[in-house]
C-alpha cells in the first residue's frame, strides 16, 4: 500500500535502473529509468500473458492476490502479444478514430460547462468544495460513457465498482465479485449493441474488420472493460495533478494565463512529473534477459514505474524532480507507454485535459487550495496517482 507516494518515488529515483521490489508480498523487478524502459517495452521476450509467470504457474500467486485482476483481466489487446495483439489493437484503433474524437469535442465542452455550473453552485457562498468529487471524478466517466454508449444512469454504479476494484482496502472476495459484475455488465452491453447497433465505440468494436475475422464477444468485452477503466481513471489523475501543480506554482500558472506558455505544455509536464499512472503491472520474461549485468530470470515479472521514469535526470536534467512547464524535454515522457502496447486512449486523455483545465481556470480565476498541499492525500491504490479528495475555494 502506498502511504507515502513522494517518499516511494524518491526511493525509486535513487534506486538502480532495474531493481527488486515486492508487490503485496510478491517479488518482482521494477524499471526506474527512461532508457531501460524504452528498451524493455519493445523486447519480445517480455510478454503480457500471465501463463508465462512462474509464480502463477507454480501456484504461489492465486486469484486471492489483490492485484490479480489487473494482470489476469481476460482476453483483450492489453493481455496478448505479437500477431494476436496487433489484430486486436488494429480493430480498436479502427474504432477509436480521430474523426470520432473530433466529433466528441463539443460534447466534452458541454459536459465540462455543466460540471463547472455544479461547482459554482456548490461553492457560491465561499464554501469549500471537492474538485475531485464534483468535477474531475464525473467528467471522464461521462466522456468515456458517451464514447462507448453506456447509459448515464449507470455512471455512479460503474464509478463505485472501479473505485473498489482498485482500492487495496477492498477485501479480495468483494473484488472478485466486482470483476464478475463488470463482466456481466459489459456482456449485456455488447449483446444489446449487437442486436441494436448505434454510433458508438462499442458498436464499432463489434463491427470492426480488417479483412479478417471480427473480434469475438470475449475480446470486445475485454477491450471495453480495460478502455473504460483506463479511460476514466487516468484522466481523473491527470486533471487533479495539473491543478495541484499549477496552484502550488502560481508563477507558472501566470505564464499560461498571459499566453506565454500553452496549456498543452502544462499537460505534458504534468504527465511527466506527476502522471496518473505510478506503476504498470506487469510483463513476464519468457527466457533469461540480461541488462547491464543484471538478469531477469525466465518467468519473473517486470513492473514499469512510470512516476520514477518521468523523473530520470539523464533525460530531463538535474531538476527533473521539479515541475517546470517550460521544460524542453517534457514531451519526451513515456507516461502512456512505449512500443506496441502504448495506450490507445492517450489522445482522448489529452483532449479532455486540454478542454477541462483552461475552462476551469477561466471560470474561476481565483481558484485556490482550501488546505495545505501536504494534506491532500492519495488513496490506497498501487497503480494510480489517485487522490482521496481535492478541497478548494473557487473565489480565493
Amino acid at each position: 500500500m502506498v502511504a507515502d507516494l513522494a517518499g516511494e518515488t524518491a526511493h525509486l529515483v535513487a534506486a538502480d535502473p532495474l531493481t527488486r521490489i515486492e508487490l503485496l508480498g510478491v517479488p518482482a523487478w521494477t524499471v526506474t529509468r527512461h532508457g531501460l524502459a524504452r528498451q524493455l517495452l519493445v523486447d519480445p521476450r517480455l510478454v503480457k500473458g500471465i501463463d508465462a509467470w512462474s509464480l502463477w504457474q507454480d501456484g504461489t500467486v492465486t486469484r486471492q492476490w489483490p492485484l490479480i485482476g489487473m494482470i489476469d483481466a481476460g482476453r483483450s489487446m492489453f493481455t496478448v502479444d505479437g500477431a494476436e495483439h496487433r489484430r486486436l489493437r488494429i480493430k480498436t484503433t479502427q474504432a477509436l478514430t480521430k474523426r470520432r474524437l473530433d466529433a466528441l469535442r463539443p460534447d466534452i465542452e458541454r459536459m465540462t460547462e455543466e460540471l463547472l455550473d455544479d461547482l459554482e453552485r456548490a461553492g457560491a457562498d465561499g464554501e469549500v468544495v471537492d474538485l475531485k468529487a464534483i468535477f474531475a471524478y464525473p467528467l471522464p466517466m461521462r466522456v468515456v460513457s458517451q464514447l462507448m454508449g453506456v447509459d448515464r444512469a449507470d455512471h455512479e454504479m460503474l464509478l463505485t465498482w472501479y473505485k473498489a476494484f482498485f482500492s487495496l482496502l477492498t477485501p479480495q472476495d468483494e473484488r472478485l465479485r466486482i470483476i464478475d459484475d463488470l463482466d456481466a455488465y459489459f456482456t449485456d452491453l455488447v449483446r444489446r449493441k449487437t442486436a441494436a447497433p448505434s454510433d458508438d465505440l462499442t458498436t464499432a468494436l463489434i463491427q470492426a474488420t480488417d479483412g479478417g475475422e471480427p473480434l469475438t464477444e470475449e475480446e470486445v468485452i475485454g477491450n471495453l472493460k480495460a478502455l473504460v477503466a483506463a479511460g476514466h481513471e487516468t484522466t481523473i489523475g491527470l486533471i487533479l495533478s495539473a491543478v495541484r501543480a499549477l496552484l502550488t506554482n502560481t508563477d507558472q500558472l501566470a505564464e499560461i494565463r498571459s499566453g506565454n506558455v500553452s496549456w498543452e505544455a502544462a499537460v505534458e509536464e504534468t504527465l511527466r512529473w506527476d502522471g496518473p499512472v505510478t506503476h504498470l503491472l506487469m510483463r513476464f520474461a519468457t527466457e533469461d534477459i540480461t541488462v547491464d549485468g543484471v538478469t531477469i530470470g525466465k518467468g519473473e515479472g517486470v513492473v514499469m514505474s512510470y512516476r520514477a521514469i518521468g523523473r530520470d535526470c539523464a533525460v530531463h536534467g538535474a531538476d527533473a524532480g521539479e515541475f517546470d512547464i517550460t521544460r524542453p524535454t517534457a514531451n519526451r515522457h513515456i507516461t502512456f507507454g512505449h512500443g506496441p502496447h502504448i495506450c490507445p486512449g492517450a489522445a482522448l486523455a489529452r483532449l479532455e485535459a486540454g478542454i477541462a483545465l483552461p475552462a476551469l481556470f477561466e471560470r474561476f480565476p481565483k481558484l485556490s487550495l482550501a488546505v495545505p498541499v501536504a494534506e491532500i492525500r492519495n488513496l490506497p491504490v498501487l497503480t494510480q496517482n489517485d487522490l482521496a479528495g481535492f478541497p478548494i475555494r473557487l473565489h480565493g
